[in-house]
C-alpha cells in the first residue's frame, strides 16, 4: 500500500513537470513573435464602471458637418437687456471720460466730409450764404449743464436717426464707404458704430437735432435707459438748414466739460488737426470804447476846466510874446494833445467765437511744399518748444503698411531726459494733456502719445506725429492692438531716424575734410555743427541704444564719438579712429576712467602712446558697457590696455620679420628667467592679493602696475558697481576676477629690488619695499587700496627714514617700551641703595 501511494506520487510529479516544460516551451514562443493585448483591459485605465464607456468614445469616428440651417428648426434671436447692454457699453468700453468729446467732433469731421464729397457732383447741396460754411462750433452753459456741438454736415432724415443713432453699433460712415467704395480716398474716421455712446459718460440726457439736405428738422432724444424718441422739431430750435446740433446736460459733477478753459484743452489735445475749421464759444475781457458822459456832467466839467485855463492863457501869453522874439513861433503842445486825446475805454467781457485747430496738419502735403516757417510753427506746436528743431525727418512709407511721418530732432534735450529714460514711462492720467513727444493720429485724430511700441527707448528724444489710415486699434481707439504691422513701423522709423543723424554727421565730416576740391558741395552754416549740437545733448542716448538695439548696432557703432589721444580736444568717430591706425595694427585700444586727465596719464597708455598709438578715451559711465558689446569694428578687434593679455608691442617691418620676431621672443624668455627670483618671491609675499606677477610690455617709466584679469571687471567698473543703489557685495567679489601685478625690468626701483632678494629674500626692507611698490601701483591703476591703514603707516616710516627722525610720539608703542625699561633699571639701582644702606 505503501508502495503504491508513492509510485502514485511519483508519476504526479513527472505530469507536472511535463505540463511545466511545455508552458515554458509555449511562452518561449510567445517572446519571440508579436506581442499580446489582453482585449478585455485594452483602452481602458483601470477597472472602473467608466472604461466601457471611454472605450466606445475612442472607438467613435468624427465624421464632417456643413454649416446650414436645417429644415424644420425653429429660429430665435439673441435677447439682450438694453439697459445692461448700454451700461456695458458706455462705462467698460471707454478708459476715461475725456474721450466722449473726441468721438463727437470726429463724428462731425466724418459728416463734414460725407457733404464735400456729394457737393462734387452736386454743389446744391451746400446750400447758400451761412448753410454753405462747412465748420464745427462748440459753446456752453456752465451754469445750466449744458453742452451744444453743431456741424455743418449732411446731417439726418428721420429713418437715419433712427438706423444709427438708435441702432447699437450701426456705423453710418461704414455704410456710407460701401456705398461709394469707387468714390476715392474718403479717409471717414468714424467705422465702429458706437463712439456717439460715449457722450453718456458725462450727460444724462442727449437731444440731437438734425436736418438733412432738403428734407424735414427732427429731434431724436434719449437718456440712455434702453429707450429714445424721435419727433419733428416744430420750430423748438433754430432752422439749421444743413447739419446736425448736438444738445448735451451734462450729469451733477460734470461740470468741468462745459467750462471754456477745459474744453479747449480737450480740442487742443485731441482734435487739433481736423480738416475743418473748430470754433469755441468763449468770453474774454477787452477794452470797449464807450460814449461820451451825460452833457449836464461834461458842461460843469467844462466850465471848471475853461476858467482854469482862461488863467493860464493870460500867464502864458506874456510868456509867448517874450520867447517869440527870440525863438520864433512857438507851437503849443498841449493843445495838440488835447486834439490827439484817445477815446476813453472801459473793460468789457466779449463773447466771440474763437479758432481753436489753426495749426495745419502739414505732414499731409508734400516736402517740398512747405516752407520752413510752416515746419518750425508746427513743431512748437506739437513739442511746446520755444526754440526751432535741430532736423527733421519728414516721410510716406508705403508698401504693406502705408503711414505718414513728420519727426524732429530738437536742439536740446529736455532737463529730465535722461531721468525719464532709465524708468517705464508713466501713462497718461485722466485729463491730463499730451506730453510732448511722438504723436500717434490716425487720420488726422489723436490717438495716443503712450507708443512705446513705435520707438525704442534711446529715440525717445523724437518730436512729431505719425499718421495712419489703417493702424489697428480697439473699438475705442485709445490703444494699439498687438500687431506685426507695428514692428514694420518702428523698423521704418528707427532706420529714418539713424539715416537722418548721419546724414548731419556726414555734413560735419565733409565740412571738416581738409579736400578743398569740392567746396562748393561742401554743407555750411548750421549744417556743418548740427552733430556737435546732437551728440552733445542726445550722444548718451545713442549709446544706450549700443546696448539694446542688436539690430542697429552697427549703424549706431558709426555714429559714437571719442576723445582719443591724438585727438584730446576734438571728438573722433571709430572710423576716424581706423584710418590713422599703424600699418600691421589691428586692434583698437581704448582705455575708461573718471575724467579725460586721469585716462590721459595713465601708467597703461604711456608706452602705446610714446610709440604712436592712438588710445580712445573714455569717460562716460556708459563707455565701458558699450564697449563690452562692441567686440569689433570694421573687423578691428576692441583692447582695454587696463587689462592682461594685451599685445602692445609694434610688429617688425621687413625682409628680416621673422628673424627678428624670434630674437625678440628669445630674449624676452631669457629676461622672463633672470627675473624668476623676484616674480616668485613677490607672489609668495603677495598670496592670494593676485594671480602672478609677471614682466610688462605696457610700461616705459612706471615701475609697476595692477592689472584685471581679462575677462574680470577693470578700476573703472569696479567703481561704477560700487556706486549702484543695489550693489550685492557678494556678486562684485564674484565678478571682480584676479588681479596681476606687472613689472617693468627697465626700472631702476625693480632692478634694485631683484638685487635685494637676490642677495636675502628674508630682508625687511624688501619686503616693505614690495608691498609700498604694490599698494602704490593699486592706487594709481585705479583699484582701492586692500590695506589703506598698513599702506598709510608704511609711507609714514618711509618719510621718518627719508628725514632720519628717529624720535617717537610720547603714546606710541615703542616710547612706551622705553619708558618701562628705564623705570626698571631705576628701580633696581634703588633696591641696591638700599642694601648698601642696610650692610
Amino acid at each position: 500500500m505503501t508502495r503504491t501511494a508513492i509510485l502514485l506520487l511519483a508519476g504526479l510529479c513527472l505530469a507536472c513537470l511535463a505540463a511545466g516544460i511545455a508552458a515554458a516551451d509555449e511562452a518561449a514562443a510567445d517572446m519571440t513573435g508579436s506581442p499580446k493585448v489582453n482585449e478585455d483591459v485594452a483602452g481602458s485605465s483601470g477597472t472602473d464602471a467608466a472604461a466601457a464607456e471611454r472605450e466606445t468614445m475612442g472607438k467613435m469616428s468624427s465624421p464632417g458637418f456643413q454649416r446650414k440651417i436645417r429644415d424644420g428648426a425653429k429660429k430665435f434671436e439673441f435677447q439682450a437687456e438694453v439697459n445692461r447692454l448700454m451700461d456695458i457699453l458706455i462705462h467698460s468700453l471707454y478708459s476715461h471720460k475725456d474721450i466722449f468729446l473726441r468721438e463727437l467732433i470726429s463724428n462731425a469731421s466724418d459728416a463734414l466730409d460725407k457733404i464735400r464729397f456729394l457737393s462734387l457732383t452736386d454743389k446744391s447741396v451746400l446750400g447758400e450764404g451761412s448753410t454753405a460754411v462747412m465748420d464745427i462750433r462748440i459753446w456752453a452753459d456752465k451754469a445750466s449743464r449744458q453742452l451744444f456741438i453743431r456741424d455743418r454736415g449732411i446731417g439726418m432724415t428721420q429713418e437715419d436717426l433712427v438706423k444709427n443713432l438708435g441702432t447699437i453699433a450701426k456705423s453710418g460712415t461704414s455704410a456710407f464707404l460701401e456705398q461709394m467704395q469707387k468714390g476715392g480716398d474718403m479717409n471717414l474716421i468714424g467705422q465702429f458704430g458706437v463712439g456717439f455712446y460715449s457722450v453718456y459718460l458725462v450727460a444724462d440726457w442727449v437731444e440731437v437735432v438734425s436736418k438733412a439736405p432738403g428734407g424735414k428738422q427732427y429731434i431724436w432724444a434719449s437718456g440712455a435707459d434702453g429707450q429714445f424718441t424721435v419727433s419733428e422739431d416744430e420750430g423748438e430750435n433754430e432752422d439749421l438748414g444743413r447739419g446736425t446740433l448736438i444738445k448735451i446736460h451734462l450729469k451733477e459733477g460734470e461740470e468741468e466739460y462745459a467750462d471754456e478753459a477745459r474744453l479747449k484743452a480737450l480740442v487742443t489735445k485731441y482734435s487739433e488737426f481736423i480738416n475743418f475749421p473748430i470754433y469755441l464759444q468763449a468770453t474774454t475781457e477787452k477794452e470797449v470804447p464807450v460814449e461820451e458822459e451825460a452833457a449836464d456832467e461834461k458842461s460843469e466839467k467844462e466850465s471848471e476846466e475853461a476858467e482854469k485855463e482862461s488863467e493860464k492863457e493870460e500867464d502864458e501869453e506874456s510868456e509867448k510874446d517874450e520867447k517869440e522874439d527870440d525863438e520864433g513861433d512857438v507851437v503849443d503842445e498841449e493843445d495838440e494833445e488835447e486834439e490827439e486825446k484817445k477815446p476813453k475805454t472801459v473793460k468789457q467781457n466779449v463773447t466771440e467765437w474763437e479758432h481753436l485747430n489753426d495749426n495745419k496738419a502739414i505732414w499731409l502735403r508734400k516736402a517740398k511744399d512747405i516752407s520752413e516757417e510752416e515746419y518750425n510753427k508746427f513743431y512748437k506746436a506739437v513739442s511746446k518748444d520755444y526754440d526751432d528743431a535741430l532736423n527733421r525727418i519728414h516721410f510716406k512709407a508705403e508698401g504693406d503698411v502705408e503711414f505718414k511721418a513728420l519727426l524732429f530732432i530738437p536742439k536740446r534735450a529736455p532737463w529730465d531726459f535722461y531721468d525719464n529714460i532709465q524708468r517705464a514711462k508713466p501713462k497718461a492720467t485722466p485729463g491730463g494733456t499730451a506730453s510732448a513727444g511722438l504723436k500717434l493720429y490716425v487720420r488726422r485724430v489723436f490717438i495716443s502719445d503712450d507708443v512705446d511700441e513705435l520707438l525704442p527707448r534711446y529715440l525717445s528724444f523724437l518730436r512729431g506725429v505719425v499718421d495712419s489710415d489703417s493702424l489697428p486699434l480697439n473699438v475705442n481707439r485709445e490703444m494699439l492692438q498687438h500687431h506685426a504691422s507695428l514692428r514694420t513701423i518702428k523698423k521704418k522709423l528707427v532706420r529714418k531716424a539713424l539715416d537722418a543723424i548721419k546724414k548731419m554727421a556726414d555734413d560735419e565730416a565733409a565740412c571738416n575734410a581738409d579736400d578743398s576740391s569740392d567746396d562748393a558741395e561742401k554743407p555750411t552754416g548750421d549744417a556743418c555743427k548740427a552733430f556737435g549740437t546732437f551728440w552733445k545733448e542726445f550722444g548718451r542716448a545713442l549709446k544706450l541704444g549700443v546696448l539694446e538695439d542688436d539690430n542697429n548696432r552697427g549703424r549706431l557703432a558709426k555714429l559714437l564719438r571719442f576723445y582719443t589721444s591724438k585727438s584730446p580736444k576734438e571728438l573722433t568717430s571709430l572710423s576716424g579712429y581706423v584710418s590713422r591706425m599703424k600699418p600691421g595694427q589691428k586692434t583698437i585700444y581704448w582705455i575708461a576712467g573718471m575724467s579725460q586727465d586721469e585716462v590721459a596719464r595713465s601708467p597703461f597708455a604711456e608706452k602705446l602712446v610714446a610709440e604712436g598709438y592712438e588710445v580712445m578715451y573714455l569717460t562716460d559711465v556708459l563707455d565701458e558697457y558699450v564697449m563690452q558689446q562692441l567686440t569689433e569694428f570694421e573687423d578691428f578687434k576692441f583692447a582695454n590696455i587696463a587689462k592682461e593679455d594685451v599685445d602692445t608691442t609694434a610688429e617688425a617691418e621687413g625682409e628680416d620679420k621673422e628673424a627678428a620676431a624670434k630674437a625678440k621672443k628669445e630674449a624676452a624668455k631669457a629676461l622672463k628667467e633672470s627675473f624668476k627670483p623676484l616674480t616668485s618671491w613677490w607672489k609668495d609675499l603677495l598670496g592670494s592679493k593676485v594671480a602672478g606677477v609677471k614682466l610688462s610690455k605696457r610700461l616705459s617709466s612706471t615701475p609697476c602696475v595692477v592689472v584685471a584679469s581679462k575677462w574680470g571687471q577693470s578700476a573703472n567698473m569696479e567703481r561704477i558697481m560700487k556706486a549702484s543703489a543695489f550693489n550685492d557685495p557678494s556678486r562684485a567679489a564674484m565678478m571682480r576676477g584676479q588681479r596681476t601685478l606687472e613689472i617693468n625690468p627697465d626700472h631702476p626701483l625693480i632692478a634694485g629690488l631683484k638685487d635685494k632678494v637676490v642677495a636675502d629674500k628674508d630682508d625687511t626692507t624688501a619686503k616693505d619695499t614690495a608691498a609700498l611698490l604694490y599698494e602704490t601701483a593699486l592706487l594709481e591703476s585705479g583699484f582701492e587700496s586692500d590695506d589703506p591703514k598698513g599702506f598709510t603707516q608704511r609711507m609714514y616710516e618711509l618719510i621718518k627714514g627719508q628725514l632720519g627722525v628717529t624720535a617717537e610720539l610720547p603714546g606710541s608703542s615703542s616710547s612706551k617700551g622705553e619708558d618701562t625699561a628705564a623705570a626698571a633699571e631705576d628701580d633696581t639701582a634703588e633696591d641696591a641703595d638700599s642694601d648698601k644702606l642696610e650692610l
